[in-house]
């Protein structure tokens, strides 16, 4: 089989008349072989042809005769010199990086490694690792299938909904068992009536590109459930599809399907490691490929990584090529794909040149001059492992940051652990003291998230319980600023479960009542259980899928509820900070019935908060009032503005068995919040 000259773009394999041109990038390698298979057993390479052309660091070939649906992988020569950072071994059959579609995932084996594992790392290893390592499908260039626009909608109207693909839909009776677990499965009738008839406008997804789960997880029996360890930045997880062959093209109806429910669909992405972990891990794809180009290695000694991740490995944003990679990644699941918008893991990683963060660095300026990405939401996660990377509040706009201030101070004073009031009023009104010169949805508001407690294990565990992870319950965040409120885990006590439930509702309508953008975990809803786990990344079983066998109606119907509040009421999604320029002003008011003084804030003993929210022009307000003690409250009631003199207070249709006005003061439940309009 002759091998064509072809063309350095676009990078990958991609189907032309008559074949296919293949490019890939390596700058430090002496040659590059594409390897073709008749087979997934990976044992009978049909063809081994060399890339006959190199245009800079691109090595490429037009392959005449082969089309989609054709196994491939490489080889790579070059250098085997760790101390020079450099880990070329042609022995490895390697993952092209653009794949697509992957048609077999490498199996957890010592073959994988490039090194000898009776040496050390720098002792070369000549086994092959063919019949373990990752084949490849040449895929189409574009999806056969409508690709509808998305809804469009704006960031002071966004609620997100984080959920996991097979977590959703695994036990739901409505998705028929063959696609349960699947991106199918979760664009079926039965899973978006229950996101529509909640009233959340856009669903993230915990990722969705192909993983690999880490080998000490293979050894214990355990997979990488959450997905944080990707092994392709462009082929989506074959395990959430209900045709593994057909993944790509199943995942873009699956978006189709939530585009004409009128929902976004948001992708959390990893950009910030891969799946091939420290220099002792596997070489499945980048590493062959060229380590140098594609991880940041130490100055002082190349044959280490640095780890500002905590998985042994950082990708290298000072890289054109990484650049490039994530460009063409995000513009694929953006462009092809028809994905609205990106939540990035770890995002100060991005923001890297070695151990300085800069938050106008190339990576940032790429995305905002991109016509296709400039359109997309943007949400960081904006801390990582490395020195200076807790970077909340630090992120330009048009991004927007997950705030976990606002998690860790609406949890604390719910708790009864922080006994003040002025963290807690700043996060209802928005964070403005981490946003100062942005707007109020700069700010993505949480209470649980993927990582951590559920929000009935918030009001029942103290204490995580991680064990069936397998690390000694070392491992999940802390601290949780839970409380179980009389019994650690599960009770049947009136008394208890009276408490918990009366907390978790707070801690909704909390959520739902702030300035900014909420995120609801997804199951929160319905009384998901972790069991206590507050890290359940590898539980891949009953402890991270919904049980919809027992969903608290009641608390769905009060979640709906609270939804439906805000979605009515502007004054809860205001476009800039109350008393800034925007239309509106807050007023802080005392249960005693006057404004709060400064004094009030620091007060340990004077707990109970009134917000109100004014239209400047007074032709609107609402009243927030949160009571965290256990005692009943009497709220003295501030008045109405003028022109709504000939009106009254009335408690919001989702509070109403939760409090009532008598004679202009309000009766508060403990541990109780309520929301007040005129009426």
């Amino acid at each position: 089989m002759i091998v064509e000259a072809g063309k350095p773009y676009p990078l990958g394999a991609t189907p032309r008349p008559g074949g296919v041109n293949v490019a890939v990038y390596s700058a430090h390698a002496t040659s590059v072989w594409l390897c073709l298979f008749d087979d997934l057993s990976g044992t009978c390479c049909t063809h081994e042809l060399r890339l006959p052309e190199r245009s800079g660091h691109v090595w490429h070939g037009f392959v005449p005769g082969i089309g989609i649906g054709q196994l491939y992988a490489f080889r790579v020569e070059g250098p085997y010199e760790p101390a020079q950072g450099h880990r070329f071994n042609r022995n490895k059959l390697l993952l092209d990086p653009y794949a697509r579609d992957i048609a077999r995932k490498p199996v957890c084996d010592p073959r994988l490694l490039g090194y000898s594992v009776e040496g050390d790392d720098t002792t070369f290893s000549d086994i092959d690792s063919g019949p373990v390592a990752g084949l490849a499908r040449v895929a189409p260039e574009e999806v056969a299938c409508p690709l509808l626009p998305g809804p469009d909608i704006s960031w002071e109207q966004t609620i997100i909904y984080e959920t996991h693909v097979k977590g959703l839909t695994m036990t739901h009776p409505g998705v028929p068992e063959r696609l349960r677990g699947t991106f199918a499965g979760l664009a079926c009738d039965a899973v978006i009536d229950h996101l529509t008839s909640l009233g959340v406008t856009s669903i993230q997804l915990l990722p969705v590109q192909a993983k690999w789960d880490e080998p000490h997880l293979s050894r214990l029996g355990l997979n990488n459930y959450w997905g944080y360890n990707t092994l392709s930045y462009f082929a989506p997880e074959p395990t959430y599809a209900a045709e593994p062959e057909a993944a790509t093209s199943e995942f873009r109806t699956m978006v189709d399907r939530l585009h004409a429910a009128g929902l976004e669909v948001i992708m959390d992405v990893v950009f910030n490691h891969t799946a091939e972990g420290s220099r002792l891990g596997p070489t499945l794809s980048f590493r062959g490929f060229d380590n140098l180009s594609y991880y940041v290695a130490r100055d002082d000694d190349p044959r280490y990584l640095h780890n500002y991740t905590g998985t042994g490995n950082t990708l290298d944003v000072r890289q054109p090529l990484v650049l490039q990679l994530i460009a063409d990644s995000l513009r694929y699941w953006a462009g092809t794909l028809g994905v609205d918008g990106f939540r990035f893991d770890l995002a100060t990683v991005l923001a890297r040149s070695g151990q300085r963060v800069d938050m106008d660095g190339p990576f940032f300026l790429l995305l905002s001059q991109d016509p296709v990405l400039a359109t997309r939401k943007l949400i960081a996660e904006p801390w990582d492992l490395g020195p200076q990377g807790y970077r909340l509040g630090a992120f330009r706009s048009p991004w927007r940051e997950w705030n976990g201030r606002f998690r860790d101070d609406v949890r604390s004073f719910w708790s009864g652990e922080e006994r003040t009031l002025s963290s807690v009023g700043t996060r209802l009104s928005g964070s403005s003291d981490l946003f100062p010169l942005r707007r109020p949805s700069a700010s993505v508001n949480f209470i649980t998230a993927h990582d951590g407690f559920t929000l009935s294990d918030l009001v029942s565990y103290e204490s995580k319980r991680n064990h069936a992870n397998g690390e000694d319950n070392r491992d999940g965040h802390e601290p949780n600023h839970s409380r179980n409120w009389g019994h650690e885990g599960p009770s049947t006590d009136p008394g208890v479960m009276g408490r918990r439930n009366a907390v978790r509702r707070s801690l909704m309508a909390t959520l739902l009542l702030s300035q900014g953008v909420p995120m609801i975990l997804g199951g929160d809803e319905i009384g998901r259980t972790r069991q206590g786990n507050n890290n359940a990344y590898c539980q891949d079983n009953v402890v991270s899928w919904y049980d919809w066998s027992s969903v608290d109606a009641a608390f769905l119907e009060r979640v709906r509820a609270l939804v439906a509040f805000r979605k009515a009421h502007p004054l809860l999604s205001l476009r800039r900070f109350p008393d800034r320029e925007g239309s509106a002003i807050a007023r802080w008011w005392h249960a005693s019935g006057r404004d709060m003084r400064p004094a009030d804030w620091t007060n340990p003993h004077d707990r109970v908060i009134g917000l109100q929210i004014i239209e400047r022009d007074g032709s609107d307000t609402l009243l927030m009032v949160i009571n965290p003690t256990d005692a009943p409250c009497a709220f003295s009631l501030p008045p109405l503005p003028q022109s709504l003199a000939d009106r009254a207070w009335k408690v919001g249709e989702p509070f109403t068995d939760l409090s009532r006005i008598d004679k202009g003061v309000l009766r508060v439940d403990g541990l109780g919040v309520t929301a007040l309009i005129p009426g």
